[in-house]
């Protein structure tokens, strides 16, 4: 063997190991930031709203999601005399609603089109809390930084359907394909 060969082997695989733990996901993952800077506490503690006012089931039992601008309205219109960086982001949105534009949210949990999640089914038949899958959000001043993966569109907030798997057997729920890929 050369002379030196096991040092250059370490120094390699150091930096081979640095560039996959560190380099590699920061290449990989761009950070991006919400459009508007959105306060769960603000509109939770501060403002009295539950989550079920602004996220919740249609009549027909299907899941409205991410609020639209009219809904964000219903509480905002004419602006409500905020003051500092609430009053720069409370100005984003209603330069968005006078635009009748919806505001681009950058979505965490979006599933691939292959995948069925129905909300009902988990929240309103199985009884799961909301923060079980998305975390305590209402203790949130900032929504998280967007992790959009570069090769796929699909952030990596997006959940893996290991954790899927993990919670439908520990509910002794069926867990073959058809259930969820459709």
């Amino acid at each position: 063997m050369r002379k030196g060969g096991p040092l250059f082997f370490i120094v390699g695989f150091f930096i081979f190991s640095l560039f996959g733990w560190v380099m590699f996901p920061k290449i990989l993952f761009l950070e991006k930031t919400q459009p508007i800077d959105f306060s769960h506490v603000a509109h939770g503690e501060e403002a009295g709203l539950s989550c079920e006012d602004c996220h919740y089931f249609r009549a027909d039992g299907s899941y409205a999601g991410i609020p639209s601008i009219d809904k964000c309205m219903e509480c905002h219109e004419g602006g409500t005399g905020l003051e500092g960086k609430a009053a720069q982001e409370e100005e984003k949105l209603l330069e968005f609603a006078e635009e009748g534009k919806e505001i681009p949210w950058l979505i965490y949990s979006r599933q691939p089109d292959n995948v069925y999640f129905s909300h009902a089914a988990h929240v309103k038949m199985a009884e799961i809390e909301c923060n079980t899958c998305h975390g305590d959000m209402g203790e949130r001043e900032h929504p998280p930084i967007y992790k959009k993966n570069r090769l796929h569109p699909y952030s990596k907030q997006t959940m893996a359907m290991e954790t899927c798997e993990a919670c439908h057997q520990e509910r002794g729920v069926l867990n073959d394909c058809f259930v969820c890929h459709k």
